[in-house]
């Protein structure tokens, strides 16, 4: 994750990751706020594709808080953890959700971090050898 060019590098701390990734699981399994399809955390964003069950401004303060305050906790700071800015895009059929699952997953394999999407931990690809 150390391919970034702008911005903290925050998710760089294994603990801010996992509580990234604990605050996605929270809300699909435990607040039924969405169905995550991918994922993937690189040094200093997150993208997420979800099949949501609310709406994305509720999907989106929920995992922004549950990871803020955990991160913040971990890293000794306070105030934001996360820029304001959401992009979000519809998506509009299967072929255009198979691309972007694709794309996602495959983030760290472009930024030259791994040689494959199922080597990249933080990510919806990884698999346990």
């Amino acid at each position: 994750m150390d391919k970034a060019s702008t911005g903290p590098k925050w998710l760089l701390d294994e603990r801010v990751a996992q509580a990234v990734v604990d605050a996605l699981r929270y809300g699909e399994d435990n607040l039924h706020l969405y169905e995550l399809r991918a994922w993937v955390l690189m040094a200093n964003h997150v993208h997420i594709l979800i099949y949501p069950n609310a709406d994305l401004p509720k999907i989106t303060k929920s995992i922004k808080n549950f990871s803020a305050r955990r991160a913040n906790e971990i890293l000794g700071l306070t105030g934001p953890f996360w820029q304001d800015e959401c992009f979000d895009r519809w998506v509009r059929g299967p072929e255009e959700l198979e691309k972007i699952v694709g794309y996602i997953e495959s983030n760290p394999v472009s930024a030259g971090l791994v040689s494959r999407v199922e080597k990249w931990r933080w990510s919806s690809a990884f698999a346990v050898f």
